[in-house]
């Protein structure tokens, strides 16, 4: 009984730490165009829209924070190996991957910005100084809530994998969440707002992204406080039950064989698949023509 309640007690602390990660990987993509928009905003000023939105994409958020969760993990792999205590290490290996994330924000956005100069758009190097550290630290805190769940998993849970490999696997899921939930509050609702609902982004349309805020230019800052108060929990929301599943089923089928929890797990797939498309075919027939595929809406 008391394993049992351990165990339920060890996967709600890592739900919640999941829930934290989700929430600060999303705002900290919207913020640096990290998300569905990135090419809009890069294509903006090639169509005459100059704008102070900081863009950092150098990759998919799932390649990105596989990176990011994976080094902070090894690093904090290392230090425990060296005798630290696991929460200073984790803390010391979320740092160094931060480091290395403000270094590529960094490298990215003066790179992407400078290929467009023959096209009028200003290195602005307020933004480049504001929206950098405000990235880094909400990627510390993703980076250190996936590093503390990873370790949670092999600590009390008993997980085979070791942690960096672990912080991969768990660094590309929480990337791919931000990136399918979370991004289109702030690529859709937010950074087209003059668009009808799923019209998507016609050609005339391209690079034409909300420029203005409801004060002055809008910067990276506005889609952050948009994205924190939408966005960003709905990808936290969405991370914890996935994790808590895997989780269960881990805990409850490792004994049986390894087929088990794999088994699981192609179940759960395969159940949000089928509640994926109902829900993609009642949005076609509720919503109408603007977001109906022009064959179905002819028939």
């Amino acid at each position: 009984m008391e394993e049992i309640v351990f165990g339920i007690g060890i996967t709600a602390l890592a739900g919640a730490l999941a829930t934290v990660a989700g929430a600060a990987e999303d705002v900290e993509s919207d913020i640096g165009s990290q998300g569905d928009p990135n090419s809009q905003v890069q294509l903006a000023p090639q169509m005459g829209y100059i704008h102070r939105i900081f863009n950092k994409a150098i990759a998919g958020e799932p390649p990105a924070y596989g990176l990011w969760v994976a080094l902070g993990a090894g690093l904090a792999w290392a230090f425990m190996a060296m005798q630290i205590n696991p929460i200073l290490a984790i803390v010391l290996g979320s740092a160094l991957a931060v480091f290395v994330q403000g270094i590529y924000a960094t490298t990215a956005y003066l790179g992407r910005t400078a290929s467009l100069a023959k096209f009028g758009q200003p290195v602005y190097i307020d933004i480049l100084k504001s929206m950098t550290t405000v990235t880094m630290a909400h990627a510390f805190v993703a980076i250190f809530t996936t590093v503390a769940m990873c370790h949670l998993m092999i600590s009390a849970l008993g997980h085979p994998f070791p942690l960096p490999l672990l912080g991969i696997v768990w660094g590309i899921a929480l990337g791919a969440a931000g990136s399918a939930t979370g991004n289109p509050f702030y690529g859709k609702e937010r950074q087209y707002q003059e668009q009808k609902f799923g019209a998507g982004v016609p050609i005339s349309a391209s690079g034409n992204i909300v420029r203005y805020a409801e004060a002055g230019q809008r910067n990276s800052l506005d889609n952050g406080f948009f994205s924190a108060k939408l966005g960003g929990p709905r990808v936290g929301y969405l991370f914890r039950p996935d994790r808590l599943l895997r989780a269960l089923a881990y805990r409850g089928l490792r004994r049986l064989n390894i087929w088990g929890p794999i088994v699981v797990g192609v179940v759960v797939i395969l159940i949000f698949a089928i509640i994926d498309r109902y829900i993609e075919v009642w949005a076609r027939k509720n919503f109408g023509p603007p977001y109906t595929a022009p064959e179905e809406a002819s028939s």
